[in-house]
């Protein structure tokens, strides 16, 4: 078996393309040697402060080269890396870096207020280590992280060793509960990830293997979604093992503009985003400015997360008629249950998805669906995935399944096949509506909706019903300056799902108000319209 660990790979990378550039954000540019040093004196840090091996080290932070020369740093280390969403509460905040068992937190100053005041109840995080944003002065009691990464340190090789059974934690909210702590195995992960997005690392392979291999700069990768969710950060992980870059924007609200400039700029090959959610702002600003960027440079944009509509593609293809777009069915848990592939002149159905050679549908005995059968059942991936949930055994048992002797991972996304063996993707079971025995899942109605011209985004919640348990209702953010009549909306859907799954109800809203991954939080959307139709 491999052995891979991130920071083993990244060394030679490091050793082989010392004067390449690696990290650009903004005018900011680091070079492979650059980023290896700078990590080197973070372990080291980290080493001297005494954190214990495979203790977290938490990145509370934008995108930014800090975010993975910490990373880095922890693997060094042979620490956990924790992705930690700057959304976040005070509350959540503590209920995640406590369960995650935390010793350090890089963090951006801006966030200096919410830490100072749970600070005291973290008795486990032995460093805080400041990243000036000018917002705020250093406080007294965190480090200074550009003294620490600036200063002379050799290459730090803990006294405890490295191997691929070190971990990465992440830590995912999903839709009910507090987050959990995905925990992925580095030497898993490393091979999962470049099987399908980079160079493919070997399972029989060690890293002795890679030297010499280095000879000339990987791919420059864009996250334009936040590096904390899996969409950001696991293309990132994937590129710098081919020896590549990576390119982050320096605006913290999307900037779909920005994104164009620095995809021109920088000559980035290869960008992540979440669905139409990403996509439509970016059409909005290409349509608006025909023939402003040039983005010749691009060959791939990946999706992840949330659907990503086939109108979408296709508009985006006519724009740039060179690339490959990659809709990505995977999960913080479930990585590679399925892809789709567009091009040119024929971009992929929304939430169809080649199934992977490791995938099946189950049904509720935990047998395989037949393809063509019209059942639905629940997505499992095999292969390797991760080892379950941080402190969490009974979640774990619930999601990482055996059948007929192979280990898979069952996250909730129920399923049909077609008669091609192609997933259509129903949705996630924790958020499925039960409307007179009847199961309708939002994914499919929420896809309806937005194709109507006069919606932005739409979301189908199931509120109380008297008749029916509940019924379906759409929560709609209308494009600008147009009126929605609800009944030609309903009569929209209608024209393509079973009249049972349209929605009964039409609610406005301002703003969806999605998260910076492009989910939506059902529950809060639920009382928004429950309390609009008088079914608190």
């Amino acid at each position: 078996m491999s052995d891979w660990n991130f920071a083993d790979i990244w060394e030679v990378a490091a050793d082989e393309l010392a004067e390449a550039t690696c990290l650009i954000h903004g005018e900011t540019r680091r070079s492979w040697r650059e980023f290896d040093k700078r990590a080197d004196a973070l372990a080291q840090f980290f080493i001297d402060a005494g954190l214990e091996r495979q203790q977290a080290v938490a990145q509370y932070l934008y995108n930014g080269n800090e975010y993975l020369e910490s990373m880095y740093a922890a693997f060094k280390g042979a620490y956990v890396p924790v992705n930690t969403n700057y959304r976040y509460t005070a509350d959540e905040l503590l209920y995640l870096w406590d369960n995650a068992d935390a010793g350090a937190v890089v963090f951006h100053g801006v966030f200096a207020a919410t830490i100072d005041a749970i600070r005291a109840r973290l008795p486990k995080v032995r460093v805080w280590l400041f990243v000036d944003d000018g917002s705020v002065p250093r406080p007294e009691w965190a480090s200074d992280y550009e003294a620490v990464a600036n200063k002379n340190c050799e290459r730090v090789v803990p006294s405890w060793g490295r191997s691929g059974d070190d971990l990465n934690f992440l830590y995912t909210g999903g839709t009910t509960g507090m987050p959990k702590g995905v925990m992925w195995r580095q030497d898993d992960l490393a091979v999962k990830l470049t099987s399908t997005l980079g160079s493919p690392l070997q399972d029989e392979g060690s890293v002795e293997d890679l030297r010499g291999s280095f000879t000339s700069p990987g791919t420059r990768f864009l996250p334009a979604c936040p590096q904390m969710h899996g969409t950001g950060n696991f293309p990132g992980l994937s590129t710098l093992c081919g020896g590549g870059s990576i390119v982050t924007l320096t605006d913290r609200h999307f900037n779909p503009a920005e994104l164009l400039d620095t995809i021109e700029r920088e000559q980035v090959e290869s960008l992540a985003m979440v669905g139409d959610a990403f996509a439509k702002p970016i059409l909005r600003a290409l349509d608006s400015e025909p023939g402003r960027w040039n983005l010749a440079s691009l060959q791939a944009i990946v999706s992840s997360g949330v659907m990503w509509s086939q109108e979408s593609k296709e508009r985006l293809l006519a724009h740039h008629p060179g690339m490959m777009l990659m809709d990505a069915f995977s999960s913080s848990e479930a990585l590679g249950m399925g892809s789709s592939i567009s091009a040119a002149g024929a971009a992929a159905s929304t939430a169809r998805f080649e199934m992977s050679p490791e995938t099946i549908v189950i049904d509720d005995s935990n047998q395989a669906i037949e393809a063509g059968s019209d059942k639905v059942g629940r997505i499992a991936v095999g292969g390797r995935q991760p080892l379950g949930y941080y402190k969490d055994p009974e979640k774990s048992a619930r999601t990482f399944l055996d059948i007929d002797g192979q280990r898979y991972s069952c996250p909730g996304d129920f399923a049909m096949v077609d008669a091609d063996g192609r997933i259509i993707l129903l949705g996630r079971g924790s958020v499925c509506i039960n409307s007179g025995g009847e199961k309708i899942f939002p994914e499919e109605v929420e896809e309806a909706m937005k194709t109507h011209p006069n919606v932005v985004d739409a979301v189908a919640v199931g509120v109380p019903d008297e008749t029916y348990g509940e019924s379906v209702v759409g929560v709609i953010e209308a494009q600008p300056g147009t009126s929605l009549d609800s009944a030609s909306l309903i009569a929209h859907v209608r024209k393509t799902l079973a009249a049972y799954k349209a929605p009964r109800h039409i609610v406005p809203i301002d703003s969806i108000g999605r998260a910076a991954n492009g989910k939506v939080d059902y529950k809060r959307l639920r009382g928004v319209a429950s309390a609009a139709l008088g079914r608190d």
